[in-house]
């Protein structure tokens, strides 16, 4: 028998892994075989954790960190801490206040969300509930005309930013779903979203996938067709290459997600620490950067920080919060996370998220 949802915190809750526990707890087979599955064999997923633990810290001692503080700006906002929630889909599946809990515990926490094209809550509801900052994720909607319609909905709710997904023109194939036969159970849909238009018709040799599908994906000339229409500044989700980092700016991008997408569209993918860096040396140091993927302590955020993000996103670990405690236990894991990214500056030498640089790192060849 699933386990309800909690109204208070209890004393063993300290960390993400914590609220995984929980979650497993209160999510029947067929939320879980959503949250939790990614494409293929899952080899991205387990990558994307696995990832930061290749990664060591070499503090430095004896320095001044009086007046320390997380404090970031990122496009024109004033964040107290670098965590935003990534856009996740259909969070109602997880708890009953779905995504307004979450926004309002970022914007309580003073951070940020993005909030998914697929949210089973109105974009407008969402922007009514949150105290702080919201971005608004869009899946290019078939034709520029629908999709230019979601982006009036975003400006005219206050959304201060626009996330383009770019790496999931056809959605993955994820094994761990279909064996669970996952569907939306009733009164659970993508409100936000009208039904896709018709694909074309297709001859007897045509491909369902790239006549089909990839016949209505958009391409470059979309991307700056779209940023040339919004007045909101606009970031690419997906990036996981320097040429493509630099085609998105000279399309008109203000900033880019590295990002596998958690690992649910194509597995073996590179996980987006790996990306980094290089992404970081191909657009210099002023273009905002964020990376999502596997972050699940603060030393992870902090290790983000020093591979050259302006920030980092986190997934799943805050939908494991949110099916524990609704919009009490996502604001608890930001307080956490919030308190081990402190903690790993405190401990490492840095007062500030200015002070957090490459050579805080090295490379684990052999970790015990």
């Amino acid at each position: 028998m699933m386990r309800p949802a909690l109204t208070q915190i209890p004393a063993d809750l300290l960390c993400a892994g914590d609220y995984e526990r929980y979650a497993l707890e209160r999510l029947d087979c067929n939320a879980l075989a959503y949250l939790q599955g990614g494409a293929g064999d899952e080899l991205t997923c387990a990558a994307n954790l696995r990832v930061w633990q290749e990664l060591a810290i070499v503090p430095r001692m004896l320095r001044d960190l009086r007046g320390g503080h997380t404090r970031c700006q990122l496009l024109g906002d004033e964040l107290q801490h670098p965590i935003l929630l990534a856009p996740v889909a259909y969070q109602r599946l997880f708890h009953a206040d779905g995504e307004t809990a979450s926004a309002l515990a970022a914007g309580t926490l003073g951070g940020a969300a993005v909030l998914s094209s697929f949210a089973s809550c109105t974009l407008e509801a969402v922007a009514v509930a949150a105290p702080g900052p919201l971005w608004f994720q869009l899946y290019w909607q078939g034709d520029s005309e629908r999709t230019l319609a979601l982006v009036r909905r975003a400006e005219q709710a206050g959304y201060r930013a626009l996330v383009l997904t770019v790496d999931a023109p056809v959605a993955g194939l994820r094994n761990r779903e279909q064996r669970a036969g996952f569907q939306l159970p009733p009164g659970i849909a993508a409100v936000n979203i009208d039904a896709p238009p018709p694909l074309p018709a297709l001859g007897a040799d045509a491909s369902p996938v790239f006549d089909g599908l990839l016949a209505v994906a958009p391409g470059w000339a979309e991307v700056q067709w779209l940023a040339q229409r919004t007045r909101l500044p606009l970031l690419l989700k997906g990036i996981l290459h320097p040429d493509d980092a630099r085609r998105g700016l000279q399309a008109g991008a203000a900033g880019l997600i590295v990002s596998n997408h958690g690992g649910r569209v194509l597995d073996s993918q590179w996980p987006a620490a790996k990306a980094l860096p290089g992404i970081r040396a191909a657009v210099g140091a002023e273009v905002p950067l964020l990376v999502d993927g596997g972050i699940r302590r603060g030393t992870d955020v902090l290790k983000a920080l020093a591979l050259g993000a302006s920030a980092v996103l986190i997934g799943r670990p805050y939908i494991h919060a949110l099916a524990t405690a609704g919009a009490l236990g996502v604001a608890h894991l930001l307080r956490l996370l919030r308190e081990e990214l402190e903690m790993g500056m405190a401990l490492s030498g840095c007062r500030t998220l200015a002070d957090i640089q490459p050579e805080l790192l090295r490379r684990v060849d052999d970790w015990p």
